[in-house]
């Protein structure tokens, strides 16, 4: 046992230093970007396990396993009644309860905390684990994008840069004392909510003396900003439009974020937005007219180009790593806002009613409460189901198939350029 134990820890040692390795040629290969989405997915994954786990051991369920990866063991130990662990390849993990598979023969002694022996209102529970953890993670993730990194929101104009006048050391925002990254709030007493409306403002305000309430690190600061007549401004060697009046700044929209008690409210907002829309888009994915557009595009290079077809085709993992890689490189927000959008439709496509998938469990289930009478559980016969599981299965396949080839060979251009 203890040759046993010495081998499993320099396993593991090895192991760990064979992550470090991929993790550097991840890195190297796609920037610190593409190492923070695999991991970031690969908790996912371990979320969407330990739903299962804390579920089956709350309502008295047997774990016999739960382990991270799959193959060869790494690395093992034994707890209560379960056995956690590393296996070697990290491309996911899973929970054993007995009694998952209708016909597993069991010892009596061990039937009763099976899954098969569970109460109706514990197999569903059981089964919708997973789902209902990546609706926690996507409420987390959009909870914690509103409050610590905030969201880019057209009322909150900031400067992002001044424009160069031709024979003129600075520009009237200059003059003012404005600077990059102030926020403006008012004008002459009047709220700022979008770049045009400001940008209107002073085009009608031609050496009129305007009032700017300016928000600096947090301090509210006011000042004082004259428009000049673009008929005495060159910029680049171009006349300015010579009626219109400009003080001389590039805007933008900045980030806002919201307070801890308000992020609540609209984090569940977003959660249920996002839901409708997640289902409305999986009853669109497996439409045969979804199908017939991909078979389309596979076949057909300007099909697979088209702006419209990209923009309306369901993505394989090699497409949802690609764009979430794409927005971590664009901000913080936005690659919490695409593992968030991940997390809902993998849940959602988790329930379909199908085996092998979690909603499938719950259908036979359902089936089963339905179909029992004055205490007689009744008890589906699931092999009866084996064509219906080959059929979806083989769709699976074949949408995962269409997906990755169209996202290996005609990737989706970049949304956030």
């Amino acid at each position: 046992m203890e040759d046993r134990a010495i081998s499993e820890v320099r396993s593991l040692i090895l192991f760990l230093a064979g992550v470090a390795v991929v993790v550097a040629l991840l890195t190297l290969w796609g920037g610190w970007a593409l190492p923070v989405v695999i991991a970031a997915i690969f908790v996912m994954v371990m979320g969407h396990e330990f739903g299962h786990y804390i579920v089956a051991k709350r309502e008295g369920m047997k774990v016999t396993d739960f382990f991270v990866g799959f193959g060869p063991v790494i690395w093992s130990t034994t707890r209560g009644d379960t056995r956690y662990g590393v296996r070697a390849l990290l491309l996911g993990g899973y929970v054993k309860v007995p009694g998952m598979t209708w016909g597993e023969p069991l010892p009596e002694a061990q039937e009763k905390r099976t899954y098969r022996s569970a109460t109706y209102p514990r197999k569903v529970l059981f089964a919708s684990a997973g789902s209902l953890m990546h609706l926690l993670m996507a409420l987390v993730l959009a909870y914690a994008s509103l409050a610590f990194i905030g969201s880019f929101s057209s009322s909150a104009v900031g400067v992002s840069a001044f424009t160069t006048w031709q024979g003129h050391k600075q520009n009237a925002a200059q003059l003012a004392g404005l600077k990059i990254g102030d926020r403006i709030e008012a004008i002459d007493g009047k709220r700022v909510t979008s770049p045009d409306e400001l940008v209107n403002q002073v085009h009608h305000s031609v050496g009129k003396n305007l009032t700017l309430t300016v928000v600096r690190h947090g301090t509210t600061v006011t000042l004082h900003a004259t428009p000049v007549a673009g008929g005495s401004i060159k910029v680049s060697g171009e006349q300015l439009s010579k009626n219109a009046g400009y003080i001389g700044v590039g805007l933008q929209e900045l980030s806002v974020r919201k307070s801890w008690y308000a992020a609540f409210p609209d984090a569940f907002a977003q959660i249920g937005t996002t839901l409708s829309l997640a289902v409305h888009a999986m009853v669109h994915v497996f439409s045969p007219g979804e199908f017939s557009s991909l078979f389309h595009q596979v076949a057909s290079t300007s099909a697979a180009e088209n702006t419209h077809n990209q923009l309306n085709r369901p993505e394989s993992i090699v497409g949802v790593v690609r764009i979430a890689v794409q927005g971590a490189q664009s901000g913080p927000s936005v690659l919490l806002e695409i593992l968030m959008i991940v997390n809902i439709f993998v849940g959602v496509l988790n329930m379909l009613p199908m085996l092998p998938l979690d909603g499938g469990y719950v259908a036979i289930a359902t089936y089963e409460r339905l179909r029992s009478r004055h205490g007689a559980r009744y008890q589906a016969n699931v092999n009866l189901l084996a064509p219906f599981v080959y059929m979806f299965m083989t769709v699976l396949l074949v949408l995962f198939a269409s997906t990755l080839y169209l996202d290996i060979v005609h990737p989706i251009a970049n949304p956030f350029q």
